[in-house]
């Protein structure tokens, strides 16, 4: 079995809750969506068995690492070869942090038990371009719930009000307790997103849905 890997490395995490934490960063190759403000175009990868990309990982890992995060692309793509490496690592205790577009529940439902914290995106149609995943999404949440998660929605100028809405309502029927990170385009002059952030931390509110902005912060720093 072989993965498509586009590359290993050491950083921080520059989105979601666990912004600053130091993690080593597994960036699968390869995306089922094509999302507008995507900012991740891939175009090349290694190939590895699940042993092979472990061993890498343990060269990278230490204790000062919070997690190893499996990125993308979109790692539940490769949801066999994924679940071989997450199997790898949970058994030496590594925590595994798994970054997804949360479009994907049958994938997520053959990995989950491997799986310490979910970070999944709420794909909002005016944002992305694309059709609707709101039955994926509910699906996925469902699953996802059973671990720590947390939920990031990419806010653009043409979001719109009832997408969001859309969203929080999904969230409080299935995952109640799960925050929400509102996360401006990064490809975005902040400035112009502020009073349309402001609204939808109120919407939030009202919805008794918790919720924080938080950008792109890898970026602003000049990080990988």
């Amino acid at each position: 079995m072989k993965g498509k890997i586009a590359e290993v490395f050491d950083s921080i995490q520059g989105e979601g809750l666990y912004l600053g934490e130091r993690q080593v960063f597994v960036r699968f190759f390869g995306c089922n969506l094509n999302c507008r403000f995507c900012d991740t175009r891939l175009h090349k990868f290694l190939e590895y068995d699940p042993e092979e990309l472990y061993k890498e990982l343990k060269m990278y890992h230490r204790k000062s690492h919070h997690s190893v995060s499996f990125t993308g692309g979109e790692p539940l793509l490769q949801k066999d070869f994924l679940r071989e490496v997450l199997k790898l690592t949970h058994r030496e205790n590594l925590k595994n942090y798994l970054e997804t577009n949360g479009t994907l529940p049958d994938a997520l439902k053959d990995v989950i038990d491997y799986v310490h914290i979910v970070a999944m995106d709420l794909k909002l149609p005016s944002s992305t371009g694309l059709n609707n995943f709101w039955e994926a999404h509910r699906v996925f949440l469902e699953i996802a719930a059973k671990k720590e998660l947390f939920v990031k929605a990419v806010i653009c100028e043409c979001t719109e009000e009832g997408d969001l809405l859309e969203g929080i309502k999904l969230i409080r029927e299935v995952a109640r307790n799960t925050i929400l990170i509102l996360q401006p385009d990064s490809g975005i002059n902040r400035g112009a997103l502020d009073t349309k952030l402001e609204l939808f931390k109120d919407m939030c509110r009202r919805e008794k849905v918790t919720t924080c902005v938080i950008p792109q912060v890898h970026k602003i720093a000049g990080v990988k």
